[in-house]
């Protein structure tokens, strides 16, 4: 399995002044979901960029994932230097009680799984990757995050 970095921006870091365009902040345009839960209000959905996407489907297909069964499922867990961490992995099918948001770009079909405890915490968030002479990895921009800890894999709500 291939390993990628998690980075987070707390809400102080997007409440900056952001450029005229609207988009600069993250490394590509958002893609809004094809499908989502029932009864989720649009500050409520999780969003993902178009590199995040092609970063997931890339990784999908190397994995073995079935795009028509499988997908990306992100969680919380307790622990990390700030208290909660972000957990990124591939799942077969949705649980019982996930939120699945459906995702499609270019024709090529990608959910997300969320559960209900980690949804509280990522509620609002866009899940951008960026790639740089330094670092590479998914990038967690979630509006609940108060401090994320140096590392920046955790973070306090």
């Amino acid at each position: 399995m291939s390993v990628v970095g998690i980075s987070t921006s707390t809400s102080q870091e997007m409440s900056a002044t952001a450029p005229a365009t609207g988009t600069a902040q993250y490394s590509s345009p958002i893609v809004e979901p094809v499908a989502q839960p029932e009864g989720n209000a649009k500050a409520q959905n999780i969003q993902v960029t178009e590199k995040a996407l092609k970063r997931i489907r890339a990784a999908m297909k190397k994995e073995g994932v079935s795009a028509e069964q499988g997908g990306l499922r992100l969680g919380i867990t307790g622990g990390g230097c700030s208290g909660l961490s972000y957990n990124i992995r591939f799942d077969s099918q949705p649980r019982e009680r996930d939120r699945v948001y459906h995702y499609e770009q270019e024709s090529d079909p990608v959910q997300i799984f969320v559960d209900p405890k980690s949804f509280l915490y990522l509620s609002g968030m866009v899940l951008d990757f960026e790639e740089t002479l330094m670092r590479q990895g998914f990038n967690f921009i979630n509006p609940h995050s108060t401090k994320s800890c140096g590392c920046g894999s955790s973070f306090s709500a």
